[in-house]
């Protein structure tokens, strides 16, 4: 069996507290660069009938697991007991939906949206902070930017505007290269595909080989 570390205790190794604090920096970056492009547009989700927090997301860095397990333990621990009730039935209810196959439709409340806000607002991953707006991405390997289309809500309210550029790409490559520094101090080999339920109900991370 491979060894195991709790997450809790990755997120206080202080090998990884530079990393952290990069993510930080890059997180606060995209919110900068999100609210000017959707103030341009004039975009606000507030009051958003189709809530995001809906939507069925996958993350797939252990960095943000980990950074996300970071802000969760600071919550009361009957504020944990909750959200970690909340996130198996959620992961309960998406393996029932995957019996119609893995791309099922499925939408159910983020376990982490209590009263309508989210109770790690400062700690949720990339795709969080980054959806809702329309956006172009340059796939790896030099391949023809791709345009994306913003979320339902976007496109009733702002949908008749001319695009304003919002690009992806400069994000998504600084945070694989964040993730491929903490894999390394921290010996992890294996690739991450979760939900939020997901990283809020595994608390150990396999590990390899420590440095």
């Amino acid at each position: 069996m491979e060894p195991q570390r709790p997450v809790a205790d990755l997120a206080a190794d202080p090998r990884i507290e530079p990393v952290v604090k990069e993510l930080e920096s890059l997180y606060a970056e995209m919110d900068r660069q999100y609210d000017h492009a959707a103030a341009g547009y004039g975009f606000s989700c507030t009051g958003c009938a189709d809530n995001c927090c809906l939507t069925r997301f996958y993350h797939h860095t252990f960095l943000e697991y980990i950074f996300l397990r970071k802000g969760f333990e600071q919550l009361s621990g009957r504020m944990r007991a909750e959200i970690k009730k909340s996130a198996v039935q959620y992961a309960d209810a998406l393996r029932r939906a995957q019996r119609n196959g893995a791309d099922a439709p499925f939408r159910m409340m983020c376990p982490l949206n209590r009263e309508g806000w989210c109770v790690l607002y400062g700690f949720r991953p990339m795709i969080c902070r980054l959806h809702g707006i329309p956006h172009e991405l340059e796939p790896p390997g030099g391949q023809r930017m791709v345009f994306y289309h913003g979320c339902a809500a976007f496109d009733s309210q702002c949908g008749h505007l001319p695009y304003q550029s919002f690009d992806r790409t400069p994000f998504y490559i600084r945070m694989s290269g964040l993730e491929q520094e903490l894999k390394q101090k921290l010996g992890i080999a294996e690739k991450s595909k979760k939900t939020v339920a997901d990283m809020l109900i595994h608390d150990k991370v396999p590990i390899h080989a420590i440095s």
